[in-house]
């Protein structure tokens, strides 16, 4: 497994990570898409993995979900250049559906094999706190057994952050079925982020 380099700069880790081998998701995906935003953010939010978007331009969260986060973020009062957004895992893990990539999971391996970097960003950034957006962020952060469901909202004590909380991810809020819950889970959403913001003030 490749370690983030000695002398230890958000650019030099990009490098390295796009040279990443550490498991085989680098094989089918475009390209590894590694976190942005502001250097010094004292917010870092966290998601899984990218998807075919991201993929695809090299950029956390343009796709669909990023654009609802987009919304989320103004609603919440945040300026999304004043935060720094990454994903656990770097590359897209997909399985081909016709001409249509579908998100997959990612295993626990392919997890661990992407921890470097979340660390190297985790030290670099050094936010004051951490919002995991979904359960596979949150459980590869703060613990497998943490449950979104039950938590999300709440700081949570873990040494990767002095506040670090969970909500879901915006993608969640896509898949609602209807428009009226979506907009109940997008408001959801907002007070989550605007807790956070909260947090952040105290």
């Amino acid at each position: 497994m490749k370690k983030p380099p000695r002398k230890v700069t958000l650019s030099a880790v990009r490098a390295q990570a796009a040279e990443c081998r550490a498991c085989p998701l680098w094989r089918p995906a475009t390209q590894t898409v590694f976190g942005e935003g502001a250097r010094r953010a004292t917010l870092m939010l966290v998601g899984e993995q990218p998807g075919d978007a991201e993929d695809i331009s090299g950029h956390p969260f343009v796709g669909p979900a990023g654009r609802l986060l987009d919304r989320a973020l103004s609603a919440a009062g945040i300026d999304r250049r004043h935060v720094y957004l990454t994903n656990v895992v770097k590359h897209f893990k997909f399985e081909p559906r016709g001409k249509r990539r579908i998100h997959k999971k990612p295993r626990w391996t392919e997890i661990h094999a992407c921890r470097p970097w979340i660390d190297a960003e985790l030290q670099l950034v050094r936010p004051q706190v951490v919002v995991c957006l979904g359960a596979t962020a949150a459980q590869a952060l703060i613990g497998r057994d943490f449950k979104v469901t039950v938590r999300r909202g709440q700081p949570v004590v873990s040494s990767i952050a002095p506040i670090v909380m969970a909500t879901v991810h915006p993608s969640s809020v896509l898949r609602e079925r209807d428009a009226q819950e979506r907009h109940a889970a997008f408001e959801r959403f907002v007070l989550d982020l605007r807790a956070a913001v909260r947090l952040l003030e105290q």
